[in-house]
């Protein structure tokens, strides 16, 4: 990594910005390469530096339709956490938290991680035996958790409703203090800059329009600038995994959902803690800036387009006024969309597809961003070995055929729980 003094740092600012190095290759694509990653964002840029760093496979091109992370890694709440109870997805995501904990120091890079805790907010008595069973499964699994009385919650974070004529009266929460945030765009960075010095090619303004075939495997993608030929095509697209899915054949059981983000103006810092409302589903958090940070509910018709409708900013700022009175006075100054993919479980695809030579990573439905680094970790391992680490083992295709479903309730609806 390069150092610059401050006085270099003010030169190079006041001389326009000229001079600087880039932080990955703008790279050409080569006729072929051992595997191609299909989407630039962080789940793409992870698995080819893990490819790398942990397998020795250094001849693979990240393939981008757009710019490095323009897609869903710059478009959520940042949120980051290893709450969940379902054997397969317990483990996992306690492992992607790891390495969001050592991640600045192993990519040199800054991600901004901030370990400021999350509260699930409890709103009845039932919600707290809920919550209590959660916590008990996270210790077991060797996850930080922790059950909080109504008045720990109130000297944690006091601008909550706690008075009497709340709509919804605060019981406890579940604590989880090693959760928090991160800063996205640096989340890509730091991915891009690792895994173009291990030998990784970033090829961006590159959209695949089709798939080679040798039979029935797939060789390869047709881009608009030209024939990439692979040994082995990844899928790591977000929301758009059942499009490029369906010009290969296959039929994902994935529906695309637009989910909306907000933030307010900024204020003074009020909230040192991520919340989530057991009202509803909504949560929130203070970003560096002073602004409020929030999302709630996804819209309930199919969509590819990044925008959002106003029954669901109308929800959501009911929700935020329910839940932090003084917030009602704040202003809306910027609003969001990414799109999500919608299994019919909450769980995430992670598997070597019933197409020969094609791998999937999607169906991630509210958990992309938090999922990164052990995403990336784990569909490296896939295709470096053509079968699953045990991490991601149960992250398969064919539990829907089994009906085996991974439904992690209270961490996120479907579109088919409403």
């Amino acid at each position: 990594m390069t150092h610059y003094s401050a006085l270099t740092l003010i030169r190079k600012a006041l001389g326009g910005n000229q001079g600087w190095t880039r932080a990955w290759r703008n790279a050409e694509s080569k006729p072929g390469y051992d595997v191609v990653i299909v989407g630039g964002g962080g789940h793409g840029l992870a698995t080819a530096y893990y490819l790398a760093k942990e397998h020795g496979v250094t001849s693979v091109a990240v393939i981008e339709k757009g710019y490095v992370g323009g897609g869903n890694t710059g478009r959520n709440t940042t949120i980051i956490r290893s709450n969940y109870m379902i054997d397969g997805n317990t483990r996992f995501y306690e492992k992607s938290l790891q390495l969001w904990e050592g991640m600045s120091l192993d990519l040199n890079f800054n991600v901004m991680l901030s370990q400021r805790g999350q509260l699930n907010l409890c709103h009845s008595p039932a919600q707290m035996d809920a919550a209590a069973r959660r916590g008990n499964i996270m210790r077991l699994n060797d996850i930080d958790a922790e059950l909080l009385t109504r008045e720990e919650v109130q000297r944690k974070v006091p601008i909550l409703d706690f008075s009497e004529h709340a709509r919804f009266p605060i019981f406890g929460a579940l604590f989880q203090q090693r959760a928090g945030t991160a800063r996205h765009d640096a989340v890509a960075w730091a991915y891009a800059r690792a895994a173009d010095r291990l030998g990784v090619d970033i090829i961006q303004g590159c959209e695949v329009k089709g798939f080679l075939r040798d039979g029935g495997r797939i060789v390869g993608v047709e881009t608009t600038r030209g024939l990439v030929r692979a040994q082995k095509v990844g899928l790591a697209v977000a929301g758009h995994t059942s499009h490029l899915a369906r010009m290969a054949g296959l039929r994902l059981p994935v529906e695309s959902h637009v989910l909306q983000a907000f933030v307010t103006e900024p204020v003074k810092p009020v909230l040192d803690s991520v919340v989530s409302f057991g009202a509803a589903h909504f949560y929130v958090s203070q970003d560096d800036k002073g602004g409020l940070v929030m999302g709630s509910d996804l819209e309930n018709y199919n969509s590819y387009g990044q925008r959002g409708d106003l029954p669901v900013i109308e929800e959501t700022m009911a929700d935020v006024k329910a839940l932090i009175p003084l917030a009602s006075r704040l202003r809306i100054v910027r609003q969001w969309s990414g799109i999500v993919d919608m299994t019919m479980d909450g769980s995430p695809i992670i598997c070597k597809s019933p197409i020969d030579g094609l791998y999937i990573d999607g169906g991630w439905n509210y958990g992309g961003f938090k999922a990164t680094p052990a995403a990336g970790w784990c569909f490296a391992h896939t295709l470096a070995n053509d079968e699953p680490h045990e991490l991601n083992s149960r992250f398969t295709l064919d539990r829907f055929r089994r009906g085996y479903q991974m439904d992690e309730k209270g961490m996120g609806p479907t579109p088919w729980a409403h």
